[in-house]
């Protein structure tokens, strides 16, 4: 009773903390629409683009420091143009792995230089990498919201059309929808949930909040409302838990929520694998 006590007593302390306030509101609102976006990227098989997009983003977010803006609005800046790029070149890209490979290592070395030519701006590369989830500002707080907020309206405008187009492609463009101007909306959404999700837990994890709730979910139930939610609800609570761990044991949040995805997704398998009918 005495330890559980002083993790109370030490939990409810740092809750108390205006930057855990906002590590907790930034990775919420990274995980819901990471996890939405991250439903339709692994419907679409389209995962080699939240990587692609993330290496990219360290050119922005290194470059962003040169040009004197936050990390934040220079990755954004940079995914977003190279998502409406990917979107427009559609499957020419996609069928493309070494324009894709040499895409994300030019990123990475545009990374590097510009790191090189803005020294000051080092020691905030393994934030950039990896994440700082206590780093995240007021400022950014509500620069986030505002971005959740377009992405998730825009999702809602054309999800049922991005569904439809993302399982029966032909038919969809049969029908006159247009594939590219869909594919090119979706992608400017993945690069502001990429975006986010690197706010939390960096470029080189990023995969943790934008496949892992939604690829889990999709093992659960096949459900489009009902995958989503609990898509949702596994990112949210993965965030939480891995923040509030940080504040007890003193271990990143990034390798908590990581961690956990990891076992869950290790015990959901099991039980798909050995505890469900095989046609499930």
């Amino acid at each position: 009773m005495t330890m559980i006590t002083t993790m109370t007593n030490t939990l409810t302390n740092y809750l108390g903390y205006e930057f855990v306030q906002n590590a907790l509101m930034a990775g919420t609102l990274s995980a819901i629409l990471g996890a939405i976006v991250g439903y339709f990227v692994i419907i679409r098989n389209a995962g080699f683009a939240a990587h692609a997009l993330s290496h990219i983003g360290f050119a922005g977010a290194a470059g962003a420091a040169i040009l004197g803006l936050s990390s934040l609005e220079g990755m954004l800046l940079l995914t977003v143009g190279s998502g409406l790029f990917m979107g427009a070149a559609g499957d020419k890209v996609h069928r493309n792995d070494l324009a894709i490979g040499m895409v994300l290592s030019m990123s990475l070395g545009l990374g590097t230089l510009f790191l090189s030519l803005y020294s000051s701006f080092a020691g905030q590369a393994k934030a950039i990498l990896f994440g700082n989830i206590f780093g995240v500002s007021g400022g950014q707080i509500g620069e986030m919201v505002i971005l959740s907020l377009l992405s998730l309206a825009a999702l809602a405008i054309f999800s049922r059309r991005l569904l439809f187009a993302s399982t029966q492609p032909r038919l969809a463009e049969a029908r006159g929808l247009s594939l590219p101007g869909l594919s090119m909306a979706f992608m400017a959404v993945l690069a502001v949930s990429v975006t986010l999700a690197s706010q939390i837990v960096g470029i080189l994890l990023v995969f943790t909040l934008v496949i892992a709730p939604a690829g889990i979910a999709l093992r659960l139930c096949r459900s489009f409302w009902r995958g989503i939610s609990i898509s949702v609800a596994l990112g949210v609570a993965a965030v939480w838990i891995g923040i509030l761990l940080d504040c007890i044991t003193g271990y990143p949040a990034t390798f908590w929520i990581t961690a956990l995805f990891f076992i869950l997704y290790i015990l959901v398998e099991v039980y798909v694998r050995f505890f469900t009918r095989s046609d499930h």
